[in-house]
């Protein structure tokens, strides 16, 4: 063993301590491993920053951009539903269909690819059945990694021992050759899960979307009843002639000459508005003495025939003849400015919607040093500069009977603003003047683009057709993907680098030049030929097991790929020097290249789940270490009978 070999294998110790150790975040230590490797002298700076340009990181930030675009086009939370529907919420029956369905997809296309896709699906459905992530997202890696060992395309490492066939003038591995030990694996990996997955498994939320809401929060019903909105909001019609007509909202004054907010607009998409009028429903402990009862037209708001969609307003908005205006106030205030505007009161069979796909809902509070703090909103122009109107005011959990926009601001107080779901997003944004407390969980879908949701389908679909029929190189497939979902809409851009986790990219990119430090200074080879030389007095059965378990332990820190090919022409010289028939120890080599349950760094399908489970280096090596001694033992019973020795 040379100085350089005993360095790498000191280094690879420490990074796994304090993987293990977990005081330091994974990425962090990788990191530091990297620097270890570059001042020693063991790689060349080039070599050590290879990783980072490597076609897997940057294959992995794609996946993170197209599963992005799924979850925002709604696609995941589809997908999710359907699942929802077959499986219910039992966690067994999740589990079962879960890991079928990707072991199924990894077997013919990329299991990164697959896991990727399935990632915001699976966080989706975890959410609905108020499941923690972390009891899924592990069995959905190991699924995919048990698809790569159904079919000779299933993973790379498989073609890599058929072709150690092929060399040597042997006939390579059928298609299907994998799939008997496979199924098996499958099956005994589902039933270990199901068993013990709920044990074994960690309970954390993980990493939600940037935008992703808390299970607990309030539903628009229940914030409108917190500051009294269902009672205070009514629509309108700009009847012929009015006022209004062919005026801005600031021109018109409405807010400070009857204490009425409006809210959206909806203009006629055709001349003449279609719709009957009738009297407004009014009760009559309501109706101002004497009041004449103003005429309304049309149903709810949301679907009147022959309307576009309501639009948020601003000072700048202009009133139109026929338009529907969507205002909040007093009865009243709005009856009187009816009255005086020639406006007409419409009645709606369902009640006023606070939320649309344009239009949102946020709570929000000053902070203690907020610029907001003593001055009303109407001096700050509020509305103005953050395109949002306050609808109430509470103050000490008491509701305040006042305009919001004359009310001074104190600290404490929470504020109900509407505005379009751009205006609520910067909001959120905001850190020196004020805090977003409080969002219905109506936003995560009218906030998506579910309209785009075909077309991420379709982005998605081309990319698995080109990666399965070998048309693009993947990491140029998945590159062409993650920018057609931003160019189309489907992914917004500024939430394009939100989306990427960048802890998973750094930590793949940091452990790679780690494969080239083994590789370099001949680690795996000296420890694979130590091994079979020992065990060769054992008999077949022995070096088997003992190809099975330095495989494995390799393909922790190397990529599966690079251990097959670095241990399959070792386990073909170990058959050979024995004098058995080379298939059952070059399967086992491919069987445990696939075994990769140890660590977050084994595989990108573990990299992928890490920050959305919220795991720990030692997640996957609890449920890992005694799911791999159970693969081991099926290697070692079945292999042999598969593949006569």
């Amino acid at each position: 063993m040379t100085l350089q070999t005993l360095l790498v294998f000191v280094i690879l110790g420490a990074t796994i301590f304090l993987f293990i150790a977990d005081r330091i975040r994974l990425d962090i230590v990788a990191l530091l491993s990297l620097m270890a490797l570059l001042l020693t002298g063991i790689l060349t700076p080039p070599e050590a920053l290879a990783g980072f340009s490597d076609p897997l990181v940057l294959t992995i930030a794609g996946l993170f951009v197209v599963g992005g675009g799924l979850f925002r086009t709604g696609v995941a939370a589809a997908m999710g539903r359907w699942l929802s529907r077959v499986a219910g919420t039992n966690y067994a029956a999740l589990v079962v269909i879960m890991m079928l369905v990707v072991s199924i997809l990894s077997a013919f296309m990329s299991s990164t690819g697959a896991t990727a896709v399935l990632v915001p699906v699976v966080v989706s459905i975890a959410w609905n059945a108020k499941i923690s992530p972390s009891k899924l997202l592990i069995p959905l890696s190991f699924g995919a990694l048990f698809g790569g060992m159904l079919t000779l395309l299933g993973t790379p490492p498989n073609l890599a021992v058929s072709n150690q066939l092929t060399e040597h003038g042997l006939a390579p591995f059928s298609f299907f050759a994998f799939t008997p030990f496979g199924l098996v694996a499958l099956l005994t990996g589902i039933v270990f899960i199901v068993l013990t997955g709920r044990y074994l498994l960690p309970d954390r939320q993980g990493v939600r979307d940037a935008d992703a809401l808390p299970e607990d929060a309030p539903t628009l019903d229940e914030m409108a009843k917190t500051y009294h909105l269902p009672e205070q909001l009514y629509t309108l019609r700009v009847r012929h002639p009015s006022p209004l007509a062919g005026h801005t909202l600031h021109q018109s004054n409405l807010g400070a000459k009857y204490h009425v907010n409006v809210l959206e607009v909806q203009s006629p998409i055709a001349n003449r508005f279609a719709g009957a009028t009738r009297p407004l429903r009014v009760a009559s402990s309501q109706r101002p003495m004497g009041e004449p009862v103003a005429q309304v037209i049309g149903n709810g708001h949301h679907s009147v025939k022959g309307f576009a969609p309501p639009r948020p307003v601003d000072r700048d908005t202009v009133l139109q003849e026929e338009d529907l205006i969507h205002v909040q106030g007093e009865l009243d205030d709005v009856m009187q400015m009816a009255q005086e505007q020639n406006l007409g009161l419409c009645e709606e069979d369902e009640p006023h919607r606070l939320s649309s796909k344009e239009i949102g809902l946020a709570e929000i509070m000053p902070t203690p040093d907020s610029q907001i703090i003593g001055h009303t909103l109407q001096e700050l122009h509020f509305r103005t500069v953050y395109g949002v109107t306050a609808l109430g005011i509470r103050r000490m959990g008491r509701l305040l009977n006042q305009d919001p926009a004359k009310t001074k601001i104190r600290f404490g107080d929470s504020l109900l603003v509407q505005g379009c779901w751009e205006c609520i997003d910067n909001l959120g944004k905001e850190r020196r003047n004020l805090v977003v407390v409080g969002l219905p969980k109506e936003m995560a879908e009218a906030g998506q683009a579910t309209q785009l949701a075909p077309l991420a389908v379709a982005i998605m679909v081309g990319m698995l057709l080109l990666i399965t029929f070998d048309i693009l190189p993947t990491v140029t497939a998945v590159l062409v993907a993650a920018v057609a979902m931003v160019v189309t809409g489907c992914l917004r851009t500024e939430l394009l680098y939100r989306t990427i986790s960048w802890e998973s990219v750094v930590l793949i990119a940091a452990m790679l030049p780690m494969s080239t430090a083994l590789q370099k200074t001949g680690g795996v080879e000296l420890i694979a030929n130590l091994l079979t030389q020992n065990l060769g007095a054992y008999g077949p059965l022995a070096v088997l097991a003992g190809l099975f378990v330095v495989t494995a332990i390799a393909t922790q820190f190397l990529s599966n790929t690079a251990t097959a090919v670095l241990l399959a022409p070792i386990a073909y010289q170990a058959a050979v020097t024995l004098g058995v028939a080379p298939h059952a120890f070059l399967m086992s080599v491919a069987m445990a290249a696939s075994s990769a349950f140890l660590t977050p760094i084994a595989t990108p399908v573990n990299t992928i789940v890490l920050a959305a489970g919220g795991y720990r280096f030692f997640d996957f090596f609890k449920i890992g270490l005694p799911l791999l001694l159970l693969m081991m033992g099926l290697a070692v019973v079945l292999l042999p009978l598969l593949f006569p020795l």
